[in-house]
């Protein structure tokens, strides 16, 4: 199945399915915040392991204790696919279990 970018209209009915995620320019994108950097450094290993198992990688920050994330699909230009909805979707399923808001 090719992979397309997302239509505007798509993109905001999606995002409404994911409070705290945005686009910023051309990618979407959210920041997490953790209780302490070790609970931070874990939620990124923990993205990292669902990254791989997607084979679909974001741009990952790790602050003292926030995680941000950015994310297109590079093989469509840069564009926003459904590819990146579905590693935010499964970010916001682990996140909770890390402490982060």
């Amino acid at each position: 199945m090719a992979v397309e970018a997302l239509e505007p209209e798509q993109i905001e009915e999606r995002l409404a399915q994911l409070p705290g995620w945005s686009v910023d320019g051309d990618r979407l994108a959210r920041t997490y915040r953790l209780r302490t950097h070790f609970a931070a450094a874990a939620l990124v290993v923990h993205i990292a392991q669902v990254q791989e198992e997607l084979d679909h990688h974001s741009d990952l920050t790790l602050g003292y204790n926030t995680v941000a994330l950015s994310v297109n699909t590079h093989s469509v230009g840069g564009a926003v696919t459904a590819l990146d909805f579905d590693l935010a979707r499964r970010v916001e399923e682990l996140a909770p279990a890390h402490g982060a808001s």
